[in-house]
């Protein structure tokens, strides 16, 4: 998916065009799906957050904008967050799908399909080992701050700067 192509049907979407809504649900809804069910584990739920997310995509179109980022990172962000609300509320969160503490941190699985999936694993790969569970946890898990600390036994002035810290490299790697 082109962000320009994304970026047509957003603005056409803030024009109240149906058709090139549903073009962008089209190209981007399988995506947001994912992302969401890897979030809650449960698929009534991943496609109530979905549809809550496009309700909100069509009444914010013209909210967005390019300067902070691509249209799907913003699309991802709203489904992220809907799903995230939906955790808190429904309590729906399995634990036994978190990254156990045996598990290897560099065999973390990253299979979102995003743009260019293989920058985002390059640089991804390059996050130190705390870093990369740490992201994992919060954007892949939906785990909060607090959730994250009790989960790795961490402090948490520790777990926001590895996120912190790893977020910004991310964002240098992939604009480079």
């Amino acid at each position: 998916m082109e962000n320009d192509e994304l970026l047509t049907l957003l603005s056409a979407t803030a024009k109240g065009d149906k058709i090139a809504f549903g073009h962008l649900y089209q190209k981007t809804s399988a995506t947001l799906f994912a992302i969401s069910l890897k979030m809650l584990g449960n698929r009534a739920h991943a496609e109530e957050a979905l549809q809550d997310a496009f309700v909100k995509v069509w009444h914010n179109a013209s909210e967005y904008q390019s300067s902070k980022g691509a249209v799907m990172s913003w699309m991802i962000s709203i489904v992220r967050y809907r799903s995230l609300d939906m955790i808190r509320h429904h309590k729906v969160r399995k634990e036994q799908t978190l990254v156990d503490e045996n598990d290897h941190l560099d065999d973390l699985p990253i299979d979102v399909n995003y743009e260019d999936n293989s920058k985002l694993v390059d640089c991804i790969e390059q996050l130190d080992p705390q870093q990369r569970q740490a992201i994992h946890l919060a954007y892949y898990r939906g785990l909060t701050h607090h959730e994250l600390v009790d989960h790795i036994a961490t402090p948490l002035g520790t777990v926001k700067s590895w996120i912190r810290r790893g977020l910004q490299q991310l964002q240098r790697c992939l604009t480079l």
